[in-house]
């Protein structure tokens, strides 16, 4: 299905008003969805012209529940919401009842938008964290960090052993 810009919805509405033809032959011509067309007659007759401007509006939570509540006392679908509160789309509606319906009133609530800043983890923890001077904690630490070291230094020791092996074994051949 194709795009139609603001004047091309309208031309479509004002065909189907003025030429008296049916909803679903004027929707197979112009190659649109019966549903769709009719949702755009009925933004038409409600609000007219400016029906179809488009505007970017983030909802609130309050307008979100009374289109649902509403919704839920008349029993009209969601096209028909759309239509009666300029919404552009009736599956926005049915986001938010779903929505509604799985997550309570919160998950109506808009989401923040874009990447999440990046927090610089500061060392003022880690200082406070360190044991004092001569206690147990710190002998512990002190002790780990010579093990630690001891078996670093054995690791390298082997190493260099195992390198100079094979270099005296390359120049005997």
């Amino acid at each position: 299905m194709a795009k139609f810009t603001t004047e091309e919805k309208i031309q479509i509405v004002l065909r189907y008003l003025k030429r008296n033809e049916s909803i679903n032959k004027v929707a197979e011509e112009v190659n649109v969805s019966p549903p769709i067309l009719s949702g755009w007659i009925r933004l038409y007759e409600q609000f007219g012209l400016e029906a179809f401007i488009k505007s970017y509006t983030s909802y609130s939570v309050e307008f979100k529940l009374n289109v649902l509540k509403f919704m839920k006392d008349t029993g009209i679908s969601s096209y028909d919401a759309a239509a009666i509160f300029n919404i552009s789309s009736p599956g926005l509606i049915r986001n938010w009842r779903k929505l509604f319906e799985t997550g309570g009133i919160d998950a109506l609530h808009p989401k923040k938008k874009g990447r999440s800043s990046m927090k610089k983890e500061t060392k003022t923890n880690v200082k406070k964290q360190l044991p004092v001077e001569g206690s147990l904690e710190a002998l512990q630490a002190e002790n780990e960090r010579l093990r630690m070291e001891n078996a670093y230094l054995k690791k390298l020791n082997a190493l260099v052993q195992a390198q100079e092996k094979l270099q005296t074994k390359s120049k005997r051949k």
